[in-house]
């Protein structure tokens, strides 16, 4: 199993100074670096309390201050965006970090950026999978002559620069869609589900679907890939001190969904390490639950937030050292996953 540290950089203006905020992400990308994770994504969202709205720019100064770590998007809306332009923007990015790029893309959520974008919800399914089909003929082919609904069209494009990792492994993030789960299928592609708001099932039903239309569009059932997500991650040695520290922090994210005017899934915070993603508890109940998920879901990979959330940086660094030294290394052994597209580079 491998193991991503993502953040969608949720921000509050009123207690820091935006720049400070996108250096905590840059601190946190290097630490995960060193901690030994293998991945680091970064969401994309262009509404509020997220100041994710440009992924690239993000992960190429993260490129610059690591070496080894794979970077992702987490996810990339094709949806909003001129796939061309998307294009060149990773296809640099890609260069820049020596191959160690991965998208992961998907239509996106939430009003505000459709009403930005100009997308509805009618159509933004149709922009995503149209996106997605000329993003990757971009990615694959030296001259390009296409057209579709959404975009003007291109006769022999040649689009630059020449990406260094030719084919990039795009997976597909999910919540609950089928849609998304199709398109990933149909085109041999992994799939990430988010796996973070509800119990297991919803999550489990979907990856189960993604299973039955890969054998649909005639793929071997042994390639299929996929990654999950978590809903929160804090570990201590024992189970109850976990609990306790991450009681705070559980509330505090319950009060807020309230004042949304939405109604909690999980009512306490050991309803939440019951029954929800998070991995909360002792080392040996968070590999427990990891396989628990992996006999639904097969899964091979696996993301942890990769910021504090309402937990001192201290309390984060030390969990996060106690997962790699007491979790990761038997996660790995006992779920092994094939090696990563351009290995050899890193």
């Amino acid at each position: 199993m491998k193991f991503l540290a993502i953040t969608l950089i949720v921000h509050a203006p009123d207690q820091k100074p935006t720049r400070l905020r996108f250096q905590e992400v840059l601190d946190n990308a290097v630490l995960a670096e060193e901690l030994g994770f293998d991945g680091f994504g970064v969401g994309e969202r262009h509404e509020r309390p997220f100041i994710s709205s440009s992924p690239p720019v993000v992960l190429s100064h993260i490129a610059a201050l690591t070496s080894r770590i794979r970077l992702f998007t987490a996810v990339t809306t094709l949806s909003l965006l001129d796939p061309v332009r998307a294009y060149e923007d990773y296809a640099t990015l890609d260069n820049l970090s020596g191959g160690r790029l991965e998208l992961i893309i998907g239509k996106g959520n939430g009003s505000a950026q459709r009403q930005l974008f100009h997308v509805t919800e009618d159509d933004q399914w149709d922009r995503n999978a149209e996106s997605y089909e000329l993003f990757r003929r971009l990615w694959r082919e030296d001259r390009v002559t296409w057209s579709g609904r959404f975009r003007p069209p291109l006769v022999d494009a040649e689009v630059w620069p020449e990406p260094l990792q030719r084919p990039i492994r795009v997976w597909h993030g999910s919540a609950t869609s089928r849609e998304s789960v199709d398109l990933a299928a149909r085109y041999g592609d992994p799939l990430f589900s988010a796996n973070v708001t509800n119990p297991i099932e919803p999550y489990a039903a979907l990856v189960r679907h993604y299973r039955q239309r890969w054998e649909f569009y005639g793929h071997d059932p042994a390639a299929a890939v996929v990654g999950a997500g978590t809903a929160g991650y804090y570990a201590t040695p024992k189970s109850q001190d976990a609990i306790d520290t991450y009681r705070p922090v559980f509330e505090a994210g319950r009060a807020m969904q309230q004042k949304l005017g939405l109604t909690p899934v999980f009512t306490s915070v050991e309803d939440f390490a019951e029954r929800s993603s998070a991995l909360i508890g002792s080392p040996e109940q968070v590999i427990d639950k990891v396989h628990r998920y992996h006999e639904q879901f097969g899964h091979t990979v696996l993301h942890l937030h990769a910021e504090a959330g309402g937990l001192t940086d201290a309390q984060h660094r030390e969990s996060l050292e106690l997962f790699q030294r007491d979790i990761a290394p038997l996660l790995r052994k006992d779920i092994p996953d094939p090696p990563w597209p351009a290995a050899e580079r890193n």
